[in-house]
């Protein structure tokens, strides 16, 4: 006749942490792999906003992101802006510099674009529409959020290239063209990949879309 064996306390108490142990490897594993956990769902069908025809909506790889561009503060930046986004220039375009918890730049429709990406020279291409002067005089509050078109590496002029901050950045005033502010989703582009040892990404995550709000189906 078999007899049952007792586990001692020891012994339980070493089945308990085991399970522990796997539970807590495979839910790490899990959070590891989904980076997108955690992010703020934006649900454009709830939310009712002042000025519509300043929103714009960008599809990225952890959900979407709802600007509202401010026309008043740099009237002709935000025109380039509409017209690129409407003209459906930034889609598929790499976010290829990005400086964890300080901001995130896109917008090189010359050599960041998914199907023709080039690491040499991708943060120098140009578009097609020429060079805009940066719209710098007015008073703006460079806060975590913020819009803003990047500078052409003379550091004099404006184009397509646009960055989004991730944390404040008082002295950008004055230096930088505002274009507006992140109002939805910022928590979706704090996920947005980098590189800890250079501030230009090597697989870059990319732009799916993006539209101005009345271009999107209700």
């Amino acid at each position: 006749m078999l007899k049952k064996v007792k586990q001692s306390k020891s012994e339980k108490i070493l089945l308990i942490f085991l399970v522990f142990l796997t539970f807590f490897s495979f839910s790490s594993f899990y959070v590891i792999k989904n980076k997108c956990l955690f992010v703020e769902d934006v649900d454009l069908k709830k939310m009712n906003f002042i000025h519509p025809e300043n929103i714009s909506v960008m599809d990225i790889s952890c959900g979407k992101v709802v600007i509202e561009l401010m026309p008043k503060v740099s009237p002709n930046s935000v025109k380039r802006f509409k017209t690129l986004i409407q003209n459906k220039e930034y889609d598929n375009v790499a976010f290829h510099r990005v400086i964890e918890g300080f901001l995130v730049q896109a917008g090189d429709l010359e050599f960041g674009k998914k199907n023709n990406l080039n690491y040499t020279f991708i943060g120098s291409g140009q578009s097609n529409y020429g060079f805009i002067k940066p719209e710098v005089d007015r008073p703006f509050n460079f806060k975590k959020g913020t819009v803003a078109f990047a500078k052409n590496k003379k550091g004099d002029m404006e184009d397509s290239e646009f960055f989004i901050l991730l944390d404040d950045a008082p002295l950008f005033e004055g230096e930088y063209t505002p274009l507006g502010r992140v109002t939805h989703g910022l928590s979706a582009v704090e996920k947005i990949k980098h590189n800890n040892d250079s501030e230009f990404v090597l697989r870059p995550d990319f732009i799916i879309s993006l539209r101005m709000l009345s271009s999107i189906p209700n």
